[in-house]
């Protein structure tokens, strides 16, 4: 019960003992009784509203103010990371889940040793406890997400675009470096974290993430949990086929939805209708944003690039709305308005393309987040197992 509490309240921010109640159909004297241990343990604190809020509503007269409840913040302080394969970013977070301080290198877009991906990480964590004037013994946790496959319960990386190498045991070569826990994710699971606990998802008990980068990523939360699959490693949609004998996916096999909507894809495609060869030293983005902005100014074979991209998008929606009938997909990545260009059409193409009748339409959101939310997400991992071990492991029953 003090987990859901302390759950709730930093969901809230800061809340009162009877919004506590309320919410978690509890007694009030219970409620009394486990924020009394947790203020106690110096996890929880009071605050009045007039600290607060310094303008209280009207009406409330002038008797004692009301007493509010709210983390302290100073009881741990996690990082969050998110890779890429060009640029790394890390988010420095206090116990409430507010982001003190970030930072981003950028990186060679080849594929690594596990090695020189250590490195990389350890560097862009020295730089950002450097900004943030912070020692590596303040950090308690650290979360990861990357793209690919990664066993959540051993940590191992099965496979990502990131590494030469399969079945990396990137924790121990961690733990060699840096004296803190690492939790390692998919990068959709990392963000789906983020809404589950910061955005839209925390008024959601069931819903999905789609994401479109280099690659597609699925996360799904059912429940107010995160489900990854028996083995930690499901709801890979990116790598579901779409296609027979298809477009060739980074992964090694053919047919894979990524393969014709993921950033790796429509870049090859770009290469033939802007006449750019392998050889231009344009980055992938700077030929996306060339397609797109052609695309946008009436050019027929740019257009025709995102349309069928927009056809396979459909498709891959109406089987996670097919599958898990979930009430909202989040559509998400940091360039995700490639494929908004065409957003009606596209989700009006996954509704007829769905079994809908009788129930009520799946409502598809586009957020557009850059690295640094991903990185919260993944932060958020971090003060998920924090939050296990120093409240949950302090359980304390009553009579």
């Amino acid at each position: 019960m003090r987990q859901q509490i302390f759950q709730f309240v930093r969901a809230t921010g800061t809340t009162a003992r009877a919004d506590i109640t309320r919410a978690l159909q509890i007694s009030a004297g219970s409620a009394t009784t486990q924020t009394a241990d947790l203020i106690a343990e110096g996890l929880l604190r009071e605050v009045s509203q007039t600290e607060r809020d310094p303008e209280p509503e009207r009406g409330l007269g002038r008797g004692r103010p009301r007493v509010a409840l709210e983390i302290v913040p100073e009881t741990a302080h996690v990082i969050g990371i998110k890779l890429t394969a060009t640029k790394h970013t890390a988010v420095l977070c206090d116990f409430a889940g507010d982001i003190l301080a970030t930072m981003t290198i950028p990186t060679q877009n080849t594929r690594r040793t596990p090695q020189q991906l250590l490195i990389e990480i350890i560097t862009l964590i020295e730089r950002l406890l450097a900004a943030a004037k912070m020692k590596p013994s303040d950090i308690k946790a650290v979360g990861l997400g990357m793209p690919g496959i990664v066993d959540h319960g051993t940590g191992q990386i099965k496979w990502t675009s990131l590494l030469a190498d399969t079945d990396v045991d990137l924790r121990s070569g961690f733990a060699a470096y840096f004296d803190a826990p690492l939790y390692l994710d998919n990068d959709t699971n990392m963000l789906t974290l983020f809404e589950l606990w910061f955005g839209t998802g925390r008024d959601k008990t069931d819903f999905a993430v789609v994401t479109i980068e280099t690659g597609v990523g699925m996360g799904m939360v059912m429940n107010n949990r995160l489900y990854r699959g028996s083995h930690g490693m499901g709801l890979e949609l990116g790598h579901t086929k779409v296609q027979l004998d298809g477009a060739l996916c980074q992964c090694g096999l053919r047919g894979c939805l990524e393969a014709y909507i993921g950033e790796y894809a429509l870049t090859r495609e770009a290469e033939t209708v802007l006449d750019v060869g392998h050889t231009d030293v344009r980055s992938q983005e700077e030929l996306l944003d060339m397609l797109f902005t052609e695309a946008q100014a009436g050019h027929k074979l740019a257009e025709s690039i995102f349309k069928r991209a927009g056809r396979y998008l459909s498709m891959g929606l109406s089987n996670v709305v097919q599958i898990f009938d979930p009430p909202l997909i989040i559509l998400s990545g940091a360039r995700v308005q490639y494929h908004s260009l065409y957003a009606e059409e596209v989700f009006a193409n996954m509704q007829s393309l769905t079994l809908s009748k009788g129930r009520a339409p799946c409502d598809v959101q586009i957020h557009r987040w850059d690295d640094d939310i991903w990185a919260h997400g993944a932060a958020a991992a971090g003060l998920s197992a924090l939050t296990d071990t120093i409240v949950g492991g302090l359980e304390v029953q009553h009579t």
